[in-house]
Order: C-alpha cells, then sequence, then structure tokens
C-alpha cells in the first residue's frame, strides 16, 4: 500500500519534470551537461559515480575479449571518466559524445592524458563510422555504458550499423546498460525518491535528458542482429551511480553486460 501511496505522490512531480526535457535529443544533452558545474561520485551526474568495483567487473571481460593492440573507442563518453580509465589499457583511447559541453569537460577534466582525445560526435549519425574509422586509423575496440537504453529503436538500429563499420574484422564491442525491469516508479524509487523528494542528481536527469528504458538480453539479439553479430560473452551486470540516500553508498542498478564482434 506505501508503494502505492508513493507512486501516486510521485506521479504529478515526474510528469512536471518530463515534460521540461526538450524535444530534440541532442538539445537535451547539450544543454544537459552545459548545466553541470561539479562531477564525480560527489556530484551533479547521476552516472558519474566513478567506482572501482564496477570497473574492476569489466576489465576481466575487456581483457579476455577485446585486442589490446587496437584503439577503443567510449562511444556516450561523457565527461570521460571511463574513456580515461581505458587509457590505461589500451594505446589510445577515443571518447565521443554528441554534446559540445560534455567533450569540453571531458578534456578539460582530463588534464595531460597523452593517449587520451575527445570528438564531439553523434555515434548513431551517418557517415559517423568512417569518420571515427578515420580517427581511430582503422579498426577500433568499442565500449559502451549506459547508451543503448535511452535510445529508440531506429536509434539504435543505426548506431549498431555504425559500430559494424567501426570495429571491422578485429575490433570488439563491450556494452553495459542498466537492465532494471520494474517500471518507471520502482525505478526512481530504488533511486531514492519518495514522497518526501527526489535526490538532485535524479531530478536533474528527469528534468534534463530523454526517458531510459533497459536493455538486457532480449534487446541485445534485436539489436545486434546474430546474422550479422557474434556473442562472445554475456551476463548481469551492476551500474553504479552516485549515492542518493543516507548511507553514502553508490546506488546499485541491475544492469546487462555483452562482449560482440562483428562477421562478415
Amino acid at each position: 500500500m506505501r508503494n502505492l501511496w508513493d507512486s501516486l505522490v510521485l506521479l504529478p512531480t515526474l510528469a512536471k519534470l518530463s515534460s521540461r526535457v526538450p524535444k530534440n535529443p541532442h538539445t537535451a544533452w547539450e544543454r544537459y551537461w552545459a548545466g553541470i558545474s561539479h562531477t564525480g561520485r560527489g556530484g551533479q551526474v547521476l552516472w558519474d559515480a566513478g567506482a572501482a568495483s564496477e570497473r574492476e567487473r569489466y576489465e576481466e571481460q575487456i581483457r579476455a575479449q577485446l585486442d589490446p593492440s587496437l584503439p577503443v573507442i567510449d562511444v556516450g563518453c561523457g565527461n570521460g571518466t571511463f574513456t580515461r580509465w581505458l587509457a590505461g589499457m589500451f594505446p589510445e583511447a577515443i571518447g565521443v559524445d554528441v554534446s559540445d559541453s560534455a567533450v569540453a569537460r571531458a578534456g578539460a577534466e582530463s588534464g595531460d592524458l597523452p593517449n587520451a582525445r575527445f570528438l564531439a560526435v553523434d555515434a548513431t549519425a551517418d557517415g559517423a563510422a568512417g569518420l571515427l574509422r578515420e580517427a581511430a586509423g582503422g579498426d577500433a575496440n568499442v565500449f559502451l555504458r549506459g547508451v543503448l537504453h535511452v535510445l529508440d529503436q531506429a536509434e539504435q538500429a543505426r548506431l549498431a550499423a555504425n559500430l559494424h563499420a567501426l570495429v571491422g574484422r578485429r575490433g570488439r564491442v563491450f556494452l553495459a546498460e542498466t537492465n532494471f525491469q520494474g517500471n518507471r516508479f520502482q525505478y526512481v524509487a530504488h533511486l531514492g525518491a519518495d514522497r518526501r523528494g527526489i535526490p538532485g542528481p535524479l531530478r536533474r536527469a528527469i528534468e534534463g535528458l530523454p526517458m531510459p528504458g533497459h536493455f538486457g538480453r532480449r534487446e541485445c539479439r534485436r539489436v545486434f542482429d546474430p546474422a550479422a553479430w557474434e556473442l562472445l560473452a554475456e551476463g548481469p551486470a551492476v551500474i553504479e551511480a552516485v549515492p542518493m540516500k543516507s548511507s553514502g553508498s553508490t546506488e546499485r542498478i541491475p544492469g546487462y553486460f555483452a562482449a560482440l564482434s562483428a562477421l562478415g
């Protein structure tokens, strides 16, 4: 009964916040990143917890499945937290994001890291694969975290087609996505929203960004057609978000990971 009451209380607030999201997703992402003043565990960006525990869970699969001699492209890099980490495992890490402000922040936060750079690119756009292959110098590995679940199906299909051309024969894709199976109210409650209010980083995402979905095994097979992709590994993952409850611990969101190679 309490959960039902909390949902009813949250309904008008969520509706009001969601109504502020720009219709154009490019505008939404640029406005969001332009308004960010601080990042990291105590910052304003919901998914930027920078948790070593999450990185460690990915590292085993990345080292097992991706060619360490190739560069890696971090699609949807945001402020570059994971790009900088990937730069420690690959000869070059290239972070790409649709938002100019995200790319500028990523560059500023990366200092003089010699093998990391950032480009403003919409990886779902026509021609993106050629542009990124040129930047990487040929076949490249790809890292995606929390990108596919905020794209609609047409955008997901375009991104998969571009990634197929980008990885070529030698590159691989590693993805990690949120896969929370409850409804919208259960999801925001899981992240700390209740009748008393909505935590700041969560509120900022709700009122500024496209509504997220979930991405798991079924969605992976739909987006990455088995006729064009070989699934190398998959399994459950945990996406860690910034702390938003009194415990001070990172918020743990059920997720999914997969590693894939292009066929043909």
